[in-house]
């Protein structure tokens, strides 16, 4: 049997924990949004998707806790952004190729 280090077998979580966050249509649609937009706010991305507010901001709300957004408030408004890092990047790459 193979015995996985510690750090690694955290590092295999946190990445199947991400990959099940975006996995659903509606964040994969919301990414390709902010990724096209660069930063948005919550309004502007259910107008482009024709989907709900309250539905949309808690997609938002939970892609940013994971990490894979960054939210900026602006006054009222709440903008989005992806943050970026090794995942985000090659999420990017994924998510774009297909789009």
């Amino acid at each position: 049997m193979c015995m996985i280090k510690d750090k690694k077998k955290d590092k295999i979580d946190i990445l199947a924990k991400r990959l099940y966050l975006v996995g659903d249509v509606h964040r994969i649609k919301i990414l390709c949004c902010i990724m096209e937009h660069k930063k948005v706010c919550v309004s502007d991305i259910t107008k482009d998707l024709g989907s709900n507010i309250a539905i949309v901001s808690h997609h938002l709300q939970v892609l940013a806790k994971e990490g894979i957004l960054v939210s900026e408030r602006e006054g009222k408004k709440i903008s989005y952004k992806i943050n970026k890092n090794s995942f985000t990047n090659d999420l990017k790459r994924l998510i774009c190729k297909y789009r």
